[in-house]
């Protein structure tokens, strides 16, 4: 069986995905991946269009280095996507090895089996480096798409070891010429082509997913601060109380107002008050552990959800975000000014406080103390238990328990001048 219609085949799908990815990259010029992957998508088609073009040995043994070097060039595409990293000794060593034993079965030994055995491996070796990652169900950058992928490497590599072990076997005859193969090669090479484009497709859905996953993670980060927004804030509310109600941990919320804040707007101008919030919301996440989330709901407000708290832990963690505020906020010829909060601390209760709705509403009433109790300062909602049993049934609709105690923590002494 001739070997052009194969090479033909490879080279119109191999550059058409080539495109595909250099339009990628373009579009997306952060998404470093899809740079190797249209490199490894070109260089795979420029392969079949050397063994067409220099139908010798020469040209069939370069044309076999860019084969290997495309996948190469895939593995460090897979690498990059999972921020692993990576070196070019891997590559020059990979394709010193499969160019030097090329030339050693065709010049020293002229052994066709040899040279198919090869290049099976020159091709396998980066493949088999990918699985660990596309396969790894526990990596944060574990998608449907990786998976697709990880499934066609293993098949992949068995198409790599099914045509090294025919060769070896002269199973369907042997080479006769440099452009003729026989019916089990030209096979194999056909599904190792058709294997190597559905991989391609792989990595073109894990680039999808990773794209889609960063415009949804986008949709839930506030512009100014970073902070996550409202949307971001009630989602990890519901899953805060679907976790609770499962394992009966608690979990706390603060709610946080800035003290003055209406007076940096008008006496600095709306870019300070940008620089307030900014500064806030970046001394707030110092001090706050893996796992608690910060986010802005709106003007100067913010929420920091808590997992795995009680309410004297949340205070000492709104005590230290307290504590953080007061740092040195002016513009250029303006007096330095220094920045204060008032914050609510509220617990979750699984008879009293069991739904994001009602605890919002404990931590607001908190901050409503203390901002009429002197503000620069924490409180925290301890509600009184019920005289009368309270069922799941009526806990949405009966109204907020009233408070047990208001313990208020004051914050650091401030000289507000003006805020």
């Amino acid at each position: 069986m001739s070997t052009t219609t194969i090479f033909w085949f490879t080279l119109a799908n191999f550059l058409s995905s080539g495109l595909v990815w250099a339009y990628v990259a373009r579009c997306y010029p952060n998404f470093v991946p899809a740079r190797y992957w249209s490199a490894a998508s070109l260089s795979a088609s420029i392969g079949p269009a050397l063994g067409l073009l220099f139908p010798n040995p020469v040209g069939l043994l370069f044309a076999a280095q860019m084969t290997v070097l495309a996948f190469c060039l895939s593995e460090v595409g897979i690498r990059r996507f999972y921020d692993r990293p990576t070196s070019w000794i891997a590559t020059a060593l990979v394709i010193s090895a499969s160019l030097s034993g090329f030339l050693f079965f065709r010049l020293v030994l002229d052994e066709y089996a040899m040279r198919v055995v090869v290049y099976s491996l020159s091709q396998g070796v980066p493949v088999a480096l990918t699985l660990p990652l596309l396969l790894s169900r526990d990596h944060r950058r574990s998608n449907h798409g990786a998976r697709m992928a990880g499934y066609l490497s293993i098949l992949l590599l068995v198409a790599f070891a099914c045509r090294a072990i025919a060769a070896l076997l002269h199973l369907g005859g042997s080479e006769t010429t440099m452009v003729t193969v026989d019916a089990v090669q030209a096979g194999f090479m056909l599904v190792a082509a058709f294997l190597a484009m559905t991989w391609n497709y792989g990595l073109l859905m894990m680039a999808i997913d990773r794209l889609r996953g960063d415009a949804a993670e986008l949709a839930l980060i506030d512009d100014l601060t970073g902070a996550g927004n409202r949307r971001r804030l009630l989602q990890r509310m519901d899953e805060e109380c679907a976790m609770a109600r499962r394992t009966a941990r608690p979990y706390a919320l603060l709610a946080i107002d800035l003290d003055g804040f209406k007076a940096v707007n008008d006496g600095f101008g709306h870019s300070a008050g940008d620089d307030c919030l900014k500064q806030f919301a970046q001394a707030a996440q110092d001090q706050l552990r893996p796992g608690d989330t910060l986010a802005r709901c709106g003007g100067d407000e913010f929420c920091i959800v808590l997992p795995d708290t009680d309410l004297q832990q949340a205070g000492e963690i709104a005590r230290r975000v307290l504590a953080a505020c007061p740092r040195q906020f002016g513009n250029a010829g303006h007096t330095v000014r220094t920045l204060s909060a008032s914050i609510g601390v509220a617990q979750w209760s699984p008879d009293l406080i069991a739904s994001p709705e009602r605890l919002m509403a404990a931590a607001d009433h908190a901050l409503y103390q203390a901002k009429h109790s002197g503000k620069n300062r924490v409180v925290l909602y301890e509600p009184a238990p019920p005289l009368a049993p309270i069922f799941d049934d009526e806990i949405g609709s009966a109204p907020l328990p009233a408070p047990h105690a208001l313990t208020a923590m004051t914050g650091p002494d401030h000289h507000h001048s003006g805020f």
